[in-house]
């Protein structure tokens, strides 16, 4: 009898072990799933090799790049423990969907070159959309180019470790509230849309979308709160049939979610390449919003959403650094931090 009973503690001590590490691993997976836009429009900018010691010491495990600038791939050399969304230029993808040679060489020179730097994704273009003039031609090449990317990946051996997407805008869906009721754009579906998430299902490749409440909420006030935009609502203000939300990212997210399940992409995964909030420059633009906003976002991203309760979102805050080439001046003072490598505001990822 005493001797089942400490059998019976023993088991239950092991358990209690084996609970307590997988709980500090879940913990490890999901503080590891927000990184920061590493964008480089300014002439104040830190050399590359700060940018990487900055985002080692602030424990920044993954950065998104827009094109494949070299100063920052060599920095990025020997950092394994920082993963790497590398971007397609816009301009490069036409080229790239005609000739597969030059996808080849595009991974060549902008992947396999760095052999060394941790790539997570290849993100062929940026907000791309049949419905912009500067886009028409542009857009049914990128499921082409998504493709002979693919392929050169493959070929090289990394198909399974680096995935290839496309990084969208908000602006491809037709509807988005309630979140259940979210579709795309019937006019860009069967020609853009469809071939995307097509590849991307075959492929198990992300969705990749950047997702603003801030941008949402200035060009609605009357209808959206501001509390609901910073994450700061204590109850549920918009109910969707079994779903609640507290927070209007939530529910941006789950509107691509269900506009997903509308054409094929059930088990597509959704990342977020992009969200912020501005600390001057436009309405409700203080340093203030943006500490609360991206506080409670890296909080808010490790429960998941209501329509996928318990599955973290890979996230990525837009700045890291304050680019002060860019326009309109909104757009100067989404950092994280100032170009003197200063924090604008406590933040811990």
């Amino acid at each position: 009898m005493v001797k089942s009973q400490f059998l019976l503690l023993h088991s239950a001590a092991i358990a209690q072990i084996l609970l307590l590490i997988i709980s500090i691993f879940c913990l490890y997976e999901a503080d590891a799933q927000i990184g920061a836009c590493y964008g480089t429009l300014g002439n104040n900018l830190p050399p590359a090799t700060d940018v990487i010691a900055l985002c080692n010491k602030n424990n920044i495990k993954r950065i998104r790049l827009y094109n494949p600038n070299p100063s920052v791939l060599q920095a990025l050399k020997g950092q394994p423990n920082i993963s790497v969304i590398v971007g397609v230029a816009n301009e490069d993808i036409i080229s790239i969907a005609k000739d597969p040679t030059v996808a080849k060489s595009w991974v060549q020179n902008n992947v396999l070159k760095y052999g060394n730097v941790n790539f997570r994704y290849i993100a062929v273009g940026n907000e791309i959309s049949p419905l912009e003039n500067e886009d028409l031609s542009i857009a049914p090449n990128v499921a082409p180019a998504m493709q002979n990317i693919y392929n050169a990946i493959t070929a090289a051996g990394l198909g399974t470790k680096v995935k290839v997407s496309t990084a969208l805008s908000m602006g491809v869906l037709g509807n988005s509230y309630p979140p259940s009721s979210g579709v795309f754009k019937s006019e860009i579906q069967s020609a853009f849309i469809n071939p995307i998430v097509k590849f991307l299902a075959q492929t198990q490749s992300p969705f990749l979308v950047n997702v603003y409440p801030y941008f949402a909420y200035v060009s609605n006030p009357n209808d959206i709160r501001l509390d609901y935009a910073l994450f700061t609502s204590g109850s549920t203000v918009v109910r969707d049939g079994q779903y609640q939300y507290q927070n209007l990212f939530d529910a941006m997210v789950d509107a691509v979610h269900a506009a997903l399940e509308k054409v094929g992409g059930a088990n597509v995964e959704v990342v977020v390449t992009e969200t912020g909030w501005p600390s001057a420059g436009g309405t409700a633009t203080t340093i203030d919003n943006a500490k609360i906003y991206n506080s409670n976002l890296i909080k808010n991203v490790q429960k998941g959403t209501p329509r996928k309760p318990g599955k973290p979102i890979e996230a990525y805050i837009f700045d890291l650094i304050d680019e002060n080439q860019k326009s309109p001046e909104l757009e100067k003072h989404w950092g994280v931090f100032l170009p003197n490598k200063q924090p604008k505001y406590p933040l811990t990822f």
